[in-house]
């Protein structure tokens, strides 16, 4: 078996969208984890299995740091690629995610980039598919997760894994170890949503001055 690659993956989004959530969903993020006082960060690696050997993510998290406005550079040096978390019940998250893109962009310069709306499983869902664009104009990948659902999991995680490696046909030769859903999630109501984002996928992306 091969080395596993490792790489630094960095998490952003404003505070409560979820993002400790999300990487402690999985086992190996949950129980080994660690915490760098220097740079006030949680770093979680998240192990898959390809049939290329094993992928190791350690996503760096922001233990809260957001909180107290923007995040040091060091919290971005050396990042290989990043997503970026906004919470689809509060529209205030999503109007921040160009300033964490701006910022990642700033210090990374074009790694590959994951937008994420996680909470899809809340019914109280502000922001609509038809309202999310931003990934469109800057060229990232878009995907609605739910964290304590686990829904969309791994969707994130592939697209990255596909890019930093160069192979297309990359796939996870098992189920990531995640533990079980805290709640349950409307399959019907995401496969609307979906077609929603197929269709505002198709419209021609708002020209307006600001970046939302």
């Amino acid at each position: 078996m091969s080395k596993a690659l490792k790489f630094k993956l960095i998490l952003v989004g404003d505070g409560g969208v979820g993002k400790t959530t999300f990487v402690t969903r999985h086992k190996t993020g949950e129980f080994e984890k660690k915490y760098v006082a220097t740079m006030g960060v949680n770093v979680s690696p998240i192990k898959f299995n390809t049939k290329y050997g094993e992928i190791i993510f350690n996503c760096w998290d922001t233990a809260g740091q957001e909180k107290f406005g923007g995040l040091r550079d060091g919290y971005y040096i050396g990042g290989q690629a990043a997503i970026i978390m906004f919470d689809v019940t509060a529209r205030v998250t999503y109007k921040s995610v160009p300033h964490w893109h701006k910022d990642l962009y700033r210090v990374c310069d074009a790694i590959p980039m994951v937008l994420c709306g996680n909470k899809v499983d809340c019914k109280d869902r502000t922001v609509k598919p038809k309202d999310i664009f931003f990934h469109r104009k800057k060229n990232l990948q878009y995907f609605d997760i739910s964290a304590k659902s686990n829904y969309n999991y791994e969707k994130p995680f592939l697209y990255i894994a596909r890019k930093l490696t160069g192979k297309g046909g990359l796939v996870f030769t098992e189920q990531p170890a995640l533990l079980p859903a805290e709640v349950q999630i409307d399959m019907n109501q995401q496969a609307q949503y979906q077609q929603e984002l197929n269709n505002a996928n198709k419209i021609a992306v708002p020209d307006d001055d600001d970046d939302l």
